[in-house]
């Protein structure tokens, strides 16, 4: 009876091999609760969509172990500390580096991003707490107070707070806006491995290790703060406060779980052994979440008020400028960050689940879509999809002659290349579509085939053409450069060829040189008047990277004064960078045109016209 309720409350999801070496560590994003990172010893850190077992990408550039890993609040970027004290911090949606951070003297322990601004915190072995500002590559400032290393950090729902738990048996609660301790909690016998906040009101859950009882190994508060969920080897345990009981607890085979997340009534524990990752369910509608607690502590404390605006580092206490040049090295010039981050990359193992996780198309939200039942239960004992599959088979010949034809025909359509590792994909398929007044009559098989044909020998030479032409810019671009390729995809006079090295070039900003930019803003011209939303898009996409990266070595080499003598080197630069520029006024005036736009086009051509404003005091 056991085994089978347990069957029924929670399953094994999934089981995949996550990194060529051992894994270290792995976070689920908790707004989701559908993506997952791990971080290994191969100085990797791999993203995944959970319940799928094809890594969406590869991040690299650390140089020791990845040591803990963790997203931000909207899943948009994620962050790795590693054995050496390095910081990491990734732009998933721009699948690029955004901030590498120097400064711990040891193994990270603990990361943490602000619920609102661009602050990130870390800790590490060496007992010290430090808070970065992300956008700024700043280091914010340093607080110290634990004897031993910091093992979990928690900023509290508003933004004001932050909770760190320690090897020293202590708690301490940090006030960012003074810089300095609030309270400290050290009614504890052994060392204090995780601290979270309660979602709404002023409540603090901590765990702790222990050889001898239940230890708990991760805790997650439920998303409407009515109980705390508590992992520890094979065992999820439901608890609850006022007073202190256990409302249920679930056998689940997840051995040594690592993290919690919760999406639509259903749990989810990822645990890892070796280099395997390991993903487990638990059906939350048969767990017992709340006793019948009384309600007059809860309306006694305290709520978190959420601020109206979006939180920055301006809220937190700001240290002088030569407090944050420590001898610690919290700050460096930019010279190395710029070196160490053309070190790091994010390779893109499968593109499609890429863009329709942190590139959709509709969705505002830039996380996977939350279905009403995201991971079905395998079948209870006994049940199989036989009946499913015997009443499909029941149907007439025709219906499933037809799927299979269809099927077929989406494999003649489908043309793959590879270029410096990355897959391009062309689908296409034309079925012919009834009159909107002529009710259409049955036909057979063959005339079902015949009409799914039409324009497929047209279909197969425009692709095989453009197989052939990848297949050149590929050769060129493997034997010499990226722009050697690109110079070679314009002379043949077709823009799907741009537009394919360009998807490409996006993802890879370490790839482009100011040569690569005169060569792309005449194409960016055509994309930008083209009557192909991708190809618009595209072209946004790139004039956004190339303002981002080079508007500002562009203004101040036209700016700077003539030098004495011959200088023939500056003075190619000086006319590429005058070229680059009369080409960006033309595509200024474009984008302005375009910005009056409605829709979603409008609203990507104003974004455009306010990033490319310093253009019009240009020299």
């Amino acid at each position: 009876m056991a085994a089978a309720n347990a069957t029924k409350i929670s399953w094994r999801l999934q089981e995949f091999e996550a990194h060529s070496s051992s894994v270290s560590c792995l976070a689920l994003g908790k707004n989701s609760g559908r993506l997952l990172a791990t971080g290994g010893e191969d100085c990797r850190v791999n993203i995944w969509a959970v319940s799928k077992a094809n890594c969406i990408m590869s991040l690299t550039g650390h140089k020791s172990p990845v040591e803990c890993v963790q997203f931000n609040t909207s899943e948009e970027q994620v962050v790795a500390g590693s054995q050496s004290g390095s910081i990491r911090v990734w732009d998933l949606e721009a699948a690029k580096i955004l901030r590498t951070l120097m400064g711990h003297k040891s193994n990270i322990t603990s990361l943490g991003f602000h619920p609102f601004g661009d602050l990130l915190a870390s800790s590490s072995m060496d007992t010290n707490i430090k808070l970065w500002d992300v956008r700024r590559k700043g280091y914010v400032f340093r607080v110290k107070g634990h004897t031993q290393a910091v093992r979990s950090l928690a900023f509290s729902p508003d933004g004001r707070w932050l909770a760190s738990a320690s090897d020293d048996s202590t708690i301490k609660l940090w006030d960012l806006a003074q810089g300095k301790t609030i309270t400290e909690f050290k009614s504890h016998t052994a060392a204090v491995n995780i601290v979270q906040f309660h979602p709404n009101e002023y409540l603090l859950g901590r765990c702790r290790y222990s050889k001898h009882v239940y230890s708990v190994l991760c805790a997650f508060f439920s998303p409407d703060g009515g109980c705390l969920f508590s992992g520890a080897t094979d065992t999820l345990r439901v608890f609850g406060w006022e007073p202190d009981r256990c409302f249920d607890t679930v056998p689940v085979g997840w051995g040594k779980v690592s993290d919690l997340a919760v999406c639509n009534q259903q749990l989810i524990g990822v645990s890892h052994q070796l280099s395997s990752v390991s993903s487990y369910v638990v059906d939350l509608k048969r767990v017992k979440k709340s006793g019948g607690s009384d309600p007059r502590g809860a309306a006694l404390r305290k709520s978190y008020a959420r601020p109206s605006t979006t939180c920055s580092s301006q809220r937190v206490k700001q240290r002088s400028e030569s407090e944050r040049r420590s001898p610690e090295g919290e700050r460096r010039s930019p010279s190395e960050d710029e070196g160490d981050e053309k070190l790091s990359s994010a390779e893109i193992h499968n593109p499609e689940d890429f863009k329709e996780i942190f590139q959709p198309k509709n969705a505002i939200s830039r996380t996977p879509p939350k279905m009403s039942e995201p991971f079905p239960a395998p079948p209870e004992d006994g049940e199989s999809y036989s009946s499913l599959s015997s009443s499909s088979s029941s149907s007439s010949s025709s219906s499933s002659s037809l799927l299979f034809v269809i099927n077929m025909s989406l494999i003649h359509y489908q043309c793959s290349h590879v270029v410096t590792g990355i897959k391009l994909k062309t689908t296409s398929m034309f079925v012919p579509q009834p009159s909107a007044n002529s009710r259409p009559a049955a036909l057979s098989d063959e005339d079902e085939l015949s009409q799914i044909k039409k324009g497929h020998a047209t279909m197969c030479v425009m692709l095989s053409s453009r197989r052939k032409n990848l297949e050149t810019v590929r050769m060129a671009w493997a034997r010499e450069d990226a722009k050697n390729a690109l110079d070679i995809a314009v002379s043949m006079s077709d823009l799907s060829i741009v537009v394919d090295i360009l998807n490409i070039l996006n993802l890879q900003p370490s790839l482009w040189k100011l040569d690569l930019c005169t060569t792309v803003l005449p194409q960016i011209d055509k994309l930008l008047q083209s009557k192909y939303e991708s190809y618009m898009q595209t072209g946004c996409t790139s004039l956004k990277l190339i303002m981002k990266h080079f508007w500002t070595l562009i203004s101040d080499t036209l700016r700077a004064t003539p030098s004495v003598g011959v200088d023939i080197t500056r003075e190619e630069r000086h006319l590429k960078c005058r070229t680059c520029c009369k080409q960006l006024k033309n595509l200024s005036n474009i984008v302005k045109n375009k910005a009056s736009q409605v829709g979603r086009h409008g609203s990507a051509f104003k974004e455009l016209q306010l990033l490319m404003a310093p253009l019009d005091d240009a020299v």
